[in-house]
């Protein structure tokens, strides 16, 4: 059976590599492992701190079979659309989907996913909203009037976990969950020496300070010395578009509803910098989060309409010999085209102007256009170094 993983590996760290171990002991040493990985861009709202095709050969260094890329409206959506999306790349090649969370528990997590999912539900989710909650905290509230643990919704990882449960059942498919309990806080500021979060260690990188030790050796040696990307660096790029953009195109932002995207006009009109913007539009009714994945879908030009199209095929990054026959038994091998090659229609035009503004994030200097068109597939033979 082969086993899938939705990440990010921003970047790849110790307790993935955990994870990587945790599914071999459980499925066996002959499973292959896929990889759905977000881009360039990932779901928080931030440019990927090193470049995608680094990112998928450290994970294929670390254990993984095959990595593959989630198209970036699967990596900008909703927790719930990034889940659904990434689900179904997955359950195109494997029987399987693992992931980290802090229940570890899947029949927990089943139920979550049922009672989110049934009729009673969205009145309850409605009342809620309506005496000004948050999403999140209206969620919490109408489970718990279910007689269900809210706190299963509390935490960022059983979040995303009970999304993907959502996505399985809702689309019908067969796959197994494997939750893993998560050891350590996703949100740490401090690394961990042996469950280090990525926050931490992002914060370690942007510092320059030591991040290798909680780095598995063989990421390390591919990611040493890459250039580093982050939000900051592209911080004028996005005040540009931000100060440019019609009412129009504002008005149809993914994100911008409920009178959002008026707040943001007007914020853009009186605001100096990216955080005094995204300040004075925060409210307790929306994440933060929200308003960074609105903001990067202006600059990408990411419309509502294509957020919502669905993942028309996921680009393979990196493989071993595994990896690569995994990928001739799948059987819809069209819908995974091999980096650099030329998608078509207003999905690939989309891609190739994120690639190319993914440049302008890095920390040193701008880095040149065209990287979608040179970008190869990353192949890893047995006994064979990265050549990067």
């Amino acid at each position: 059976m082969n086993v899938g993983i939705v990440c990010e590996y921003n970047p790849l760290h110790l307790g993935h590599k955990k994870q990587l171990a945790a599914i071999r002991r459980r499925f066996g040493p002959e499973t292959g492992i896929v990889c759905a990985m977000s881009g360039n861009f990932v779901q928080r709202g931030a440019p990927a701190m090193f470049d995608k095709t680094l990112r998928a050969a450290a994970a294929v260094k670390c254990g993984a079979d095959l990595v593959v890329e989630l198209p970036l409206n699967v990596c900008l959506s909703s927790a719930e659309g990034y889940a659904a999306g990434a689900v179904a790349v997955l359950e195109k090649l494997c029987g399987a989907i693992c992931f980290g969370c802090e229940t570890g528990d899947a029949q927990a997590l089943m139920a979550a996913a049922r009672a989110l999912l049934s009729g009673e539900f969205p009145p309850l989710l409605k009342e809620e909203l309506a005496r000004g909650s948050s999403f999140p905290a209206a969620r919490q509230r109408a489970l718990e009037k279910m007689s269900l643990p809210a706190e299963i919704l509390r935490r960022p990882n059983d979040i995303l976990a009970v999304e993907y449960c959502k996505a399985i059942l809702s689309q019908g498919l067969g796959l197994e969950i494997f939750p893993i309990r998560r050891q350590g806080d996703y949100h740490a500021g401090t690394a961990d020496p042996q469950n280090p979060s990525a926050t931490a260690v992002r914060e370690l990188l942007r510092t320059g300070r030591d991040w290798k030790r909680f780095v598995p050796p063989e990421a390390a040696a591919i990611l040493e010395g890459a250039p580093i990307h982050t939000l900051e660096a592209g911080e004028r790029a996005i005040l540009y578009r931000l100060r440019t953009m019609t009412e129009a195109e504002l008005q149809s932002l993914p994100y911008g509803g409920e009178g959002l995207w008026r707040k943001l006009l007007h914020a853009r009109e009186e605001e100096n910098t990216l955080e005094d913007i995204l300040t004075a539009v925060k409210s307790k009714r929306y994440t933060r989060t929200r308003l960074d994945r609105m903001v990067l879908c202006a600059l990408l030009g990411l419309s509502r309409e294509r957020m919502e199209a669905g993942a028309p095929w996921a680009r393979v990054l990196a493989f071993n010999d595994r990896g690569r026959a995994i990928l001739r038994g799948a059987r819809d091998r069209e819908f995974f085209p091999n980096a650099g090659q030329s998608l078509p229609g207003p999905q690939g035009d989309l891609e190739r102007r994120a690639g190319d503004v993914y440049g302008l994030f890095a920390e040193t200097r701008p880095e040149p256009p065209g990287a979608e068109r040179r970008r190869r597939v990353y192949y890893q033979t047995k006994g064979e170094r990265p050549l990067l």
